[in-house]
């Protein structure tokens, strides 16, 4: 029998529980994965805790979206993988479980350099930053602003607009700033004063700005220092985008992400396992917890007491 975590009513992390659960069978383009690792996101909480629009409960809903593991059947026809490949999972509900059926184009393969861990906590994080600039139109010589950047997300986005050619501005608390300098960012506190800092920091002027932190601080910031306002996205402040006039990618959006954006979304994927591969790219790695610890899980990323991407490991 496989396991998964799975809750049948919204709340507070109590509502999550261990179930046992019938062995998946990979259906026509599928493939079964043994989990090896789950990557626990934000967006997980706020979905169980109805923070995040979603459909009424009408069976045990399954967790998670990102995860890694090793491929155990595959449905007939499928020849892109085989048995035993080790592989990292995007945008596929109910990764927190041992075994999971998976349509075989949410996967990509895993080198042996990149651990269960590391393609774990790809997915959402990576997914997010990697379309954000994108869309953003980031590209070499531009300045990136990126707000919150000692996140998942803002992470991923200093080593995409890095590895461009884009110079990047990271505000962060300062026990993080050797961490964004290690990234190849110039880091800058947040707080009073912080569009001063960040002038100093970019003396030739702010070009695109990525709100990551959703504070006021953060937005009237990047609108005093980033003259297009179609070059200002927040992925935190959704609802209210629209009225600063700048551009929101999820994060409570009432915008849905574009045909080009869900795509740019699965390119991230392979193109962080291959950054990963080749040394060119870092993901900070937190609690490892195991799965009959999702509750404690959840408490973590909703505290904000955990530094680094939380793991489950059934």
């Amino acid at each position: 029998m496989a396991r998964a975590i799975v809750y049948t009513e919204f709340g507070s992390p109590d509502v999550l529980h261990l179930i046992e659960t019938p062995d998946p069978i990979a259906l026509s383009g599928e493939a079964v994965v043994r989990i090896e690792a789950a990557g626990v996101n934000p967006i997980d909480a706020k979905l169980r805790a109805a923070k995040r629009p979603s459909p009424p409960i009408t069976e045990p809903r399954g967790v998670g979206f990102d995860g890694a593991g090793v491929i155990e059947s595959l449905a007939e026809g499928v020849t892109q993988f085989a048995v035993g490949d080790r592989v990292a999972i995007r945008d596929t509900v109910g990764t927190y479980s041992s075994l999971l059926s998976v349509p075989v184009e949410k996967l990509v393969a895993l080198p042996d350099s990149v651990t269960a861990s590391e393609g774990a906590g790809i997915g959402i994080p990576a997914g997010t930053a990697y379309q954000a600039l994108r869309s953003l139109g980031l590209t070499e010589g531009d300045v990136l602003l990126v707000h919150g950047g000692s996140g998942s997300v803002g992470q991923a986005a200093v080593q995409f607009a890095v590895a461009w050619g884009a110079s990047v501005i990271a505000t962060a608390s300062p026990a993080r700033h050797d961490q964004l300098r290690e990234l190849g960012a110039t880091p800058v506190a947040y707080g009073d004063g912080l569009l001063d800092r960040v002038r100093e920091a970019a003396p030739d002027g702010v070009t695109v700005a990525l709100d990551c932190a959703g504070t006021d601080e953060a937005i009237q910031t990047s609108l005093e220092l980033v003259a297009d306002r179609d070059r200002i996205a927040t992925i935190v402040r959704g609802p209210d985008a629209a009225s600063f006039g700048i551009r929101a990618f999820s994060g409570g959006s009432p915008e849905p992400l574009t045909e080009k954006e869900l795509v740019w979304r699965a390119e991230a994927l392979a193109a962080t396992v291959q950054l990963l591969a080749s040394g060119d790219f870092t993901i900070e790695l937190g609690p490892e917890l195991p799965l009959t610890e999702a509750v404690r899980a959840h408490e973590l990323v909703e505290s904000g007491d955990a530094s680094g991407k939380i793991i489950l490991v059934p």
